[in-house]
């Protein structure tokens, strides 16, 4: 494996697992604060993290390649609303994209088709995660600060089809 995409593709699980980490914090938050809805929307946005920086260590291995496992700074764990914690949702989505658009890029510049093609699941992985981020967002702009319509948010955030977005 080229070192340069190798370097990347560690960068990537670093990444995925910092994201695993603060949604974690995220719905811990959340958890504490009474929102059981959003906190399991974010306990499962953690485990899904966890799976994508896991299948990128396993493809790394199978190519060969050395695998640094990460050591993480402590996430951002304190919000002052529901609109913050989903504005930083949104911005982390958004930093990952990018770091997978470098990965993309190096692997054309350096011909690396494999690794290419294995990145292009996570390429459609963001669409659909900046689109969830984005309309949930949305809809608690839409919300504002009515009490009401927080509660009705909360509850049925899980219900959200990501498709939709």
């Amino acid at each position: 494996m080229n070192t340069a995409i190798e370097k990347l593709l560690n960068d990537q699980i670093r990444y995925e697992s910092k994201a695993s980490l603060q949604y974690l914090a995220m719905a811990v938050w959340a958890d504490q604060k009474g929102y059981n809805g959003v906190s399991e929307f974010f306990y499962l946005q953690s485990e899904e993290e966890r799976t994508h920086m896991t299948k990128l260590i396993k493809f790394v291995i199978e190519r060969n390649g050395n695998v640094e496992l990460p050591s993480l700074e402590q996430p951002k764990s304190d919000f002052n609303s529901l609109p913050e914690l989903f504005e930083h949702f949104l911005e982390s989505e958004v930093f990952v994209t990018e770091q997978i658009n470098k990965v993309i890029f190096e692997c054309l510049d350096k011909k690396d088709y494999n690794v290419h093609n294995f990145m292009q699941w996570y390429v459609t992985e963001q669409l659909e995660e900046e689109a969830t981020a984005r309309t949930l967002l949305d809809k608690l702009n839409i919300v504002g600060d009515d009490k009401s319509g927080l509660y009705l948010f909360d509850r049925d955030i899980n219900s959200f089809d990501q498709k939709d977005a």
